[in-house]
Protein backbone atom coordinates (compact mmCIF):
# COMPACT_ATOMS: atom_id res chain seq x y z
CA UNK A 1 0.00 0.00 0.00
CA UNK A 2 2.14 3.20 -1.46
CA UNK A 3 0.86 7.02 0.10
CA UNK A 4 1.54 9.45 -2.63
CA UNK A 5 -0.03 13.12 -2.09
CA UNK A 6 -1.98 12.41 1.41
CA UNK A 7 -3.70 9.49 -1.02
CA UNK A 8 -3.19 5.51 -0.12
CA UNK A 9 -2.80 4.06 -4.07
CA UNK A 10 -3.61 0.21 -4.17
CA UNK A 11 -2.00 -2.01 -6.67
CA UNK A 12 -3.01 -5.41 -6.86
CA UNK A 13 -1.09 -8.67 -8.56
CA UNK A 14 -3.55 -9.82 -11.56
CA UNK A 15 -3.22 -13.71 -11.64
CA UNK A 16 -1.94 -15.34 -14.54
CA UNK A 17 -3.45 -18.67 -15.26
CA UNK A 18 -1.61 -19.46 -18.88
CA UNK A 19 1.95 -20.99 -17.89
CA UNK A 20 3.47 -18.99 -20.61
CA UNK A 21 2.26 -15.65 -18.66
CA UNK A 22 3.67 -16.25 -15.28
CA UNK A 23 5.33 -12.73 -15.45
CA UNK A 24 2.65 -10.55 -16.44
CA UNK A 25 1.22 -10.29 -13.06
CA UNK A 26 4.78 -8.46 -11.69
CA UNK A 27 5.23 -5.97 -15.36
CA UNK A 28 0.86 -5.40 -14.63
CA UNK A 29 1.68 -4.23 -11.01
CA UNK A 30 4.33 -1.91 -11.97
CA UNK A 31 2.54 -0.32 -14.76
CA UNK A 32 -0.23 0.33 -12.52
CA UNK A 33 1.94 1.69 -9.61
CA UNK A 34 3.90 3.86 -12.17
CA UNK A 35 0.79 4.98 -13.31
CA UNK A 36 -1.10 5.76 -9.94
CA UNK A 37 2.40 7.80 -8.77
CA UNK A 38 2.42 9.51 -12.05
CA UNK A 39 -1.38 10.24 -11.48
CA UNK A 40 -1.45 11.81 -7.78
CA UNK A 41 2.38 13.16 -8.73
CA UNK A 42 0.86 15.12 -10.98
CA UNK A 43 -2.09 15.96 -8.67
CA UNK A 44 0.16 16.81 -5.38
CA UNK A 45 2.33 19.34 -8.00
CA UNK A 46 -1.39 21.10 -9.14
CA UNK A 47 -0.99 24.64 -6.61
CA UNK A 48 -2.58 26.48 -9.53
CA UNK A 49 -6.33 25.18 -10.18
CA UNK A 50 -9.07 26.39 -8.32
CA UNK A 51 -9.59 24.23 -6.06
CA UNK A 52 -6.07 24.12 -4.74
CA UNK A 53 -6.94 27.38 -4.42
CA UNK A 54 -9.83 27.38 -2.77
CA UNK A 55 -8.22 24.97 -0.27
CA UNK A 56 -5.68 27.25 0.62
CA UNK A 57 -8.16 30.02 1.34
CA UNK A 58 -10.14 28.49 3.38
CA UNK A 59 -7.14 26.82 5.48
CA UNK A 60 -5.20 29.90 5.71
CA UNK A 61 -8.13 32.24 5.83
CA UNK A 62 -5.60 34.99 3.88
CA UNK A 63 -7.31 38.72 3.03
CA UNK A 64 -6.12 40.79 -0.30
CA UNK A 65 -3.58 43.16 0.72
CA UNK A 66 -5.75 45.71 -1.09
CA UNK A 67 -8.46 45.55 2.11
CA UNK A 68 -5.46 47.34 4.40
CA UNK A 69 -6.02 51.39 4.41
CA UNK A 70 -4.01 53.39 1.29
CA UNK A 71 -2.00 55.41 3.74
CA UNK A 72 0.60 57.58 1.47
CA UNK A 73 3.98 56.22 1.51
CA UNK A 74 6.66 59.36 2.40
CA UNK A 75 9.63 56.92 1.16
CA UNK A 76 10.95 53.03 0.11
CA UNK A 77 12.62 53.22 3.11
CA UNK A 78 9.68 52.95 5.46
CA UNK A 79 8.00 50.29 3.71
CA UNK A 80 8.55 46.73 4.58
CA UNK A 81 9.01 43.96 2.67
CA UNK A 82 5.99 42.10 1.19
CA UNK A 83 7.51 38.99 0.12
CA UNK A 84 11.33 37.53 -0.37
CA UNK A 85 11.51 35.06 -3.65
CA UNK A 86 14.32 33.24 -5.37
CA UNK A 87 15.40 33.86 -9.28
CA UNK A 88 17.51 32.15 -11.22
CA UNK A 89 16.16 28.75 -11.05
CA UNK A 90 15.53 27.71 -14.62
CA UNK A 91 18.05 27.40 -17.17
CA UNK A 92 16.18 27.79 -19.92
CA UNK A 93 12.16 29.09 -21.15
CA UNK A 94 10.98 25.67 -21.46
CA UNK A 95 11.97 24.61 -17.77
CA UNK A 96 10.41 27.34 -16.45
CA UNK A 97 7.30 27.30 -18.67
CA UNK A 98 7.21 23.23 -17.73
CA UNK A 99 7.40 24.64 -14.09
CA UNK A 100 4.26 26.52 -14.73
CA UNK A 101 2.30 23.96 -16.65
CA UNK A 102 2.92 21.13 -14.11
CA UNK A 103 1.96 23.53 -11.32
CA UNK A 104 -1.38 24.17 -13.48
CA UNK A 105 -0.89 28.02 -13.45
CA UNK A 106 -2.27 29.49 -15.93
CA UNK A 107 -1.03 31.87 -18.42
CA UNK A 108 -2.65 34.64 -20.84
CA UNK A 109 -1.73 34.86 -24.50
CA UNK A 110 0.39 37.88 -24.41
CA UNK A 111 2.03 36.73 -21.57
CA UNK A 112 2.71 33.71 -22.58
CA UNK A 113 4.42 35.17 -25.70
CA UNK A 114 6.35 37.75 -23.96
CA UNK A 115 8.04 34.80 -22.48
CA UNK A 116 8.96 33.14 -25.50
CA UNK A 117 10.72 36.95 -26.83
CA UNK A 118 14.77 36.75 -26.95
CA UNK A 119 14.27 40.32 -24.68
CA UNK A 120 12.91 38.17 -21.69
CA UNK A 121 16.06 36.49 -19.76
CA UNK A 122 16.67 34.48 -16.62
CA UNK A 123 19.50 34.85 -14.27
CA UNK A 124 22.33 32.46 -14.57
CA UNK A 125 22.66 31.97 -10.92
CA UNK A 126 19.94 31.65 -7.94
CA UNK A 127 19.54 35.19 -5.98
CA UNK A 128 17.09 36.38 -3.57
CA UNK A 129 14.90 39.05 -4.48
CA UNK A 130 12.91 41.37 -2.22
CA UNK A 131 9.77 42.61 -3.14
CA UNK A 132 7.03 45.49 -2.11
CA UNK A 133 3.75 45.89 -3.01
CA UNK A 134 2.08 49.39 -3.30
CA UNK A 135 -0.66 50.82 -4.77
CA UNK A 136 -0.83 53.65 -6.89
CA UNK A 137 -2.88 55.53 -4.08
CA UNK A 138 0.03 54.60 -1.55
CA UNK A 139 2.36 56.17 -4.17
CA UNK A 140 0.35 59.53 -3.38
CA UNK A 141 -2.24 59.84 -6.79
CA UNK A 142 -5.01 61.06 -5.39
CA UNK A 143 -7.05 60.96 -8.92
CA UNK A 144 -9.03 57.88 -10.17
CA UNK A 145 -6.50 56.93 -12.62
CA UNK A 146 -2.55 57.69 -13.33
CA UNK A 147 -0.49 56.79 -16.59
CA UNK A 148 2.02 53.51 -16.46
CA UNK A 149 4.66 56.36 -16.98
CA UNK A 150 3.35 58.71 -13.86
CA UNK A 151 3.30 55.75 -12.14
CA UNK A 152 6.95 54.68 -12.41
CA UNK A 153 8.48 57.64 -12.18
CA UNK A 154 6.55 58.54 -8.73
CA UNK A 155 7.65 55.12 -7.46
CA UNK A 156 11.33 56.06 -8.51
CA UNK A 157 11.14 59.24 -6.85
CA UNK A 158 10.40 57.36 -3.60
CA UNK A 159 13.25 55.22 -4.08
CA UNK A 160 11.13 52.08 -5.46
CA UNK A 161 12.90 50.15 -8.76
CA UNK A 162 11.71 48.11 -11.30
CA UNK A 163 11.63 44.36 -11.18
CA UNK A 164 13.34 41.85 -13.56
CA UNK A 165 11.08 40.55 -15.84
CA UNK A 166 11.95 37.07 -14.19
CA UNK A 167 9.81 38.06 -11.30
CA UNK A 168 6.64 37.83 -12.88
CA UNK A 169 6.75 33.92 -13.69
CA UNK A 170 8.47 33.30 -10.27
CA UNK A 171 6.18 34.99 -8.22
CA UNK A 172 3.66 33.08 -10.14
CA UNK A 173 5.73 29.74 -8.83
CA UNK A 174 5.60 31.21 -5.44
CA UNK A 175 2.61 32.96 -4.38
CA UNK A 176 0.50 30.10 -4.18
CA UNK A 177 -1.66 31.44 -1.45
CA UNK A 178 -2.43 34.62 -3.20
CA UNK A 179 -5.67 35.88 -1.97
CA UNK A 180 -9.10 35.66 -4.19
CA UNK A 181 -9.61 38.74 -6.02
CA UNK A 182 -5.98 40.27 -5.58
CA UNK A 183 -3.84 41.35 -8.55
CA UNK A 184 -0.38 42.56 -8.86
CA UNK A 185 1.30 44.39 -11.36
CA UNK A 186 4.59 44.05 -11.87
CA UNK A 187 6.61 46.72 -11.67
CA UNK A 188 8.75 46.11 -15.11
CA UNK A 189 10.31 47.68 -18.31
CA UNK A 190 7.45 46.26 -21.20
CA UNK A 191 8.40 43.74 -23.26
CA UNK A 192 7.13 44.32 -26.95
CA UNK A 193 5.02 41.39 -28.71
CA UNK A 194 5.91 39.91 -32.10
CA UNK A 195 3.12 42.71 -32.97
CA UNK A 196 5.67 45.48 -31.29
CA UNK A 197 2.67 45.78 -28.66
CA UNK A 198 4.51 46.77 -25.13
CA UNK A 199 3.17 44.38 -22.22
CA UNK A 200 3.73 44.03 -18.60
CA UNK A 201 3.05 41.06 -16.73
CA UNK A 202 0.40 40.96 -13.69
CA UNK A 203 0.35 38.02 -11.10
CA UNK A 204 -3.12 37.32 -10.09
CA UNK A 205 -5.88 35.02 -8.22
CA UNK A 206 -9.04 35.85 -10.20
CA UNK A 207 -11.41 33.12 -8.42
CA UNK A 208 -10.98 30.42 -11.38
CA UNK A 209 -6.87 29.48 -10.47
CA UNK A 210 -3.49 31.09 -10.45
CA UNK A 211 -3.00 32.79 -13.54
CA UNK A 212 0.02 34.76 -15.16
CA UNK A 213 -1.38 37.60 -17.36
CA UNK A 214 -0.39 40.47 -19.53
CA UNK A 215 -1.51 43.95 -19.58
CA UNK A 216 -1.00 47.50 -21.71
CA UNK A 217 2.45 48.16 -21.12
CA UNK A 218 2.87 51.51 -22.93
CA UNK A 219 3.54 54.91 -21.24
CA UNK A 220 0.60 56.36 -21.45
CA UNK A 221 -1.62 53.25 -20.19
CA UNK A 222 -4.04 54.33 -17.60
CA UNK A 223 -4.11 52.34 -14.19
CA UNK A 224 -6.55 52.37 -11.37
CA UNK A 225 -5.45 54.35 -8.26
CA UNK A 226 -6.45 50.87 -6.49
CA UNK A 227 -4.02 49.10 -9.01
CA UNK A 228 -1.12 47.29 -6.63
CA UNK A 229 2.16 46.79 -8.07
CA UNK A 230 5.34 44.76 -7.31
CA UNK A 231 8.41 46.90 -7.56
CA UNK A 232 11.98 46.65 -5.72
CA UNK A 233 13.77 48.97 -3.42
CA UNK A 234 17.05 50.93 -4.79
CA UNK A 235 20.10 51.44 -3.38
CA UNK A 236 19.25 54.78 -2.50
CA UNK A 237 15.67 55.09 -1.40
CA UNK A 238 14.49 59.00 -1.49
CA UNK A 239 14.19 60.88 1.85
CA UNK A 240 10.97 61.61 3.53
CA UNK A 241 10.57 64.65 2.57
CA UNK A 242 10.33 63.79 -1.36
CA UNK A 243 6.59 63.08 -0.84
CA UNK A 244 5.27 66.43 0.51
CA UNK A 245 6.92 67.72 -2.74
CA UNK A 246 5.82 65.25 -5.60
CA UNK A 247 2.00 64.82 -3.29
CA UNK A 248 1.28 68.56 -4.60
CA UNK A 249 1.36 67.60 -8.61
CA UNK A 250 -1.85 65.96 -7.83
CA UNK A 251 -3.54 68.74 -6.39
Amino acid sequence: MDLTAGKKVSCHTIRCHSPGWRRCGIHIVAVLCTACTLLFASEASAQCTARDVLQNQLRLKKASSADRPQIPIKSAVEVQVWKTITIGTFASFFALSNALDTAGCGIGSSAGEILARPSFTLRRAKANVELFAVSAAELGFQTDTASLADIYARAKQLGFGLAAAEVGPQLRLQYFDQPIGEFLIIGMEPIRTWKGAPVILNVANGGAGLILIGQDGSPDAQISMASRFVFVRTNEAAPAETQEAVARIDR
